[in-house]
């Protein structure tokens, strides 16, 4: 096989490098590590590599770095590393309490907020009289959100696999997102497999599966949506200790969902409701827009706003789009400031900064 070749010439090159460096770095060892699937030995072996650019005693090996980088890339796979890069920027070391508080700073959700410290903290427990010889309890961690879009549902799941990684309860913590598309193959037969793929992505980890219930719309004549919920319902429970599956979407559709195999409703114990942001708090996230990208709301720009998003909440088209649709108005309000701007012969900083109340719509 090609990954077999080369896996030779990279195993010849790391042996030179090792020769080279008195085997002060055992690239050799890590190469195995590798072979054997040992959990991030890829990043092992980068991270090497670049405490080796910096080392100023070998500085003519940087031709044989670049050849063992790209033979590695080769031998496993582009996805493959920067997936693993990607988990480890996922990563970050902020303690339980520092993600407490990023939790309670969202806007609203305090029904959400919670739940959520609510679980976390239970589930710590649990750890902690697993690691003392105490049984645990047999509840799964996996979670449904349901709500309306727009309501902070993948921003707290996020925190959520950060909490449980921050507190030793998932190995990773990292996030993975999904929908059908990324669950549902183009072939028959081909959807379990797919399935798979995206679980061992997602081990150690969260995986997001926002509108869930458009896996199994069609219910009665799609097999391929009923062949991913039998692969998927089978690795909530494979996999239970070190995986978390938070399923989100519209309420009553999502009760559809849940009916549409026997065995999935029982992998699920947490169901947490997401409340449509009121006017006040929808003018709030308006404020952490403005305050984020450096724009100040004028008073009577301020008053029309509010005015503003009472009415377009109103308005059927607008209705459950929540923090979406602040987004959408303030990108439709700095347009118009932009525009205006663009008309001044001479505009100083206070200018760019400023939203007037003839930039509300």
């Amino acid at each position: 096989m090609i990954s077999e070749t080369y896996l030779k010439l990279l195993k010849s090159e790391v042996k030179k490098l090792d020769e080279l460096t008195n085997n002060s770095y055992e690239f050799e060892t890590v190469i195995q590590e590798i072979v054997d699937n040992k959990k991030h030995s890829e990043l092992e072996l980068i991270k090497r590599l670049g405490n080796l650019s910096n080392n100023d005693k070998f500085p003519k090996i940087k031709e044989r770095q670049s050849t063992v980088l790209e033979l590695l890339y080769k031998y496993l796979g582009s996805r493959l590393i920067d997936s693993e890069y990607a988990i480890l920027k996922e990563i970050n070391a902020k303690s339980f309490e520092e993600l407490s508080d990023e939790l309670n700073s969202l806007i609203g959700l305090e029904i959400v907020k919670k739940e959520i410290e609510d679980l976390a903290i239970f589930n710590k427990v649990q750890k902690n009289r697993e690691k003392i010889g105490l049984n645990k309890t047999n509840r799964t961690m996996h979670m449904a959100f349901l709500g309306n879009p727009g309501t902070g549902k993948t921003t707290v799941a996020r925190i959520v696999g950060n909490m449980y990684r921050s507190l030793g309860i998932l190995s990773k913590g990292h996030f993975i997102e999904a929908t059908r598309t990324d669950l549902i193959a183009e072939y028959q037969g081909q959807t379990a497999l797919k399935v798979k793929r995206l679980i061992q992505k997602a081990k150690g980890g969260v995986l997001f599966i926002d509108e869930a219930y458009s896996i199994t719309e069609n219910e009665k004549s799609d097999s391929y949506g009923r062949e991913c919920l039998t692969e998927l319902t089978k690795a909530l429970e494979d996999y239970r200790d070190d995986l978390v599956v938070i399923v989100a979407g519209y309420d009553d559709l999502m009760k559809k969902f849940f009916n549409s195999n026997p065995g999935l409703i029982s992998r699920f114990n947490y169901f947490i409701e997401f409340e449509d942001y009121t006017v006040d708090q929808m003018f709030e996230i308006f404020l952490s827009y403005c305050k984020k990208e450096d724009y100040i709301l004028e008073e009577s720009a301020a008053d029309k706003l509010k005015t503003c998003l009472e009415k377009q909440s109103d308005i059927s088209e607008n209705k459950n789009t929540n923090g979406r649709f602040v987004r959408n108005v303030f990108d439709k309000i700095i347009m118009n400031q932009a525009k205006r701007l663009s008309k001044l012969s001479l505009a100083t900083k206070e200018n760019y900064l400023t939203i007037l109340e003839e930039d509300i719509f």
